[in-house]
């Protein structure tokens, strides 16, 4: 451990033992619908080119190839999530009343109004903004990996490959692109069908309740992520029921409802676990010291 770790480490655990129960439920931001931004995704309309895929690598720099190799459908044979070199894919399923159809949807960090990885988080490294997004320091985050298991839609992904400075990654719903350039998320710029729609949270859910008056016929009357796990920033609207897709059933009560009563049991009763580890850290360090001074000693 050198000494930049160590003080982070030591640094962390002495903010976790005055403020262990903030840390439990903090990083929270009140959700104002008509402030908040928000994307609706019309699997009516999306064609499965995977262009967003593509445009989604370029905005985050990640490893990506010629945007011609994204017309592979041979990765629809699998089901596929998120990775650290992937913040969002396309994967299909089966149109139940034209069984050889076969719809698209997108999927991403859903960056929910109260966000199970921002409760699971200890050390705040998540953070709910009120623009919507759910962002991520980096150099707060202890590598848990707690809001992996919290989220119920199994978006953030670990660096596993990354041996020195691995992170939790995932969408970041282009903040830098829409606070400091004035553009709309890379996935939507792209999209040649119009299958996503940017705009303001209050603006897309009004756009998807329209599109449910104006054809009947054509849409699921759901939205999905209007108020499950207490409402998401990506809204979708669908054709059939969305049990067969592959967007979890959820009920409207938020995440960290369910979980901070647990959590702030917890952190009043006992140290919090990063104390725990900063303190044993603290020791580690100290009798390593003793014994190298003592061997010193001993050799003179």
């Amino acid at each position: 451990m050198n000494r930049r770790d160590f003080l982070k480490i030591t640094a962390t655990a002495s903010g976790a033992l005055m403020t262990g129960e903030a840390l439990a439920s903090g990083g929270k931001a009140h959700v104002d619908d008509s402030k908040a931004l928000g994307v609706l995704v019309d699997t009516t309309t999306c064609i499965g080119c995977r262009k967003c895929e593509w445009a989604c690598n370029q905005a985050n720099k990640l490893p990506s190839q010629d945007i011609k190799a994204f017309d592979d459908k041979s990765v629809f044979n699998g089901h596929r999530r998120p990775t650290d070199g992937a913040y969002t894919v396309v994967n299909t399923y089966p149109d139940p009343e034209i069984p050889d159809r076969q719809r698209y949807l997108k999927v991403q960090c859903m960056h929910c109004n109260d966000p199970a990885c921002v409760s699971a988080c200890i050390v705040g490294a998540f953070k709910k903004t009120e623009l919507g997004p759910v962002t991520y320091d980096a150099w707060k985050c202890m590598g848990c990996r707690y809001c992996m298991l919290a989220c119920p839609f199994q978006v953030p992904a670990y660096e596993y490959s990354n041996a020195l400075t691995p992170r939790v990654v995932k969408c970041s719903f282009c903040l830098e692109r829409i606070t400091r350039e004035n553009k709309v998320p890379a996935c939507v710029e792209i999209c040649p069908n119009e299958a996503l729609t940017f705009g303001t949270r209050k603006g897309i859910l009004e756009l998807a309740h329209a599109r449910i008056i104006q054809f009947p016929g054509r849409y699921n009357e759901h939205i999905y992520g209007e108020h499950e796990v207490g409402g998401t920033s990506w809204l979708y609207l669908a054709g059939e029921d969305f049990s067969v897709t592959e967007l979890p059933k959820l009920d409207e009560r938020p995440i960290p409802e369910y979980t901070e009563s647990i959590q702030h049991g917890v952190f009043k009763s006992f140290v919090p676990p990063i104390a725990l580890y900063g303190l044993l850290a603290l020791a580690m360090h100290s009798f390593k010291n003793k014994g190298s001074n003592g061997g010193n000693h001993e050799r003179s």
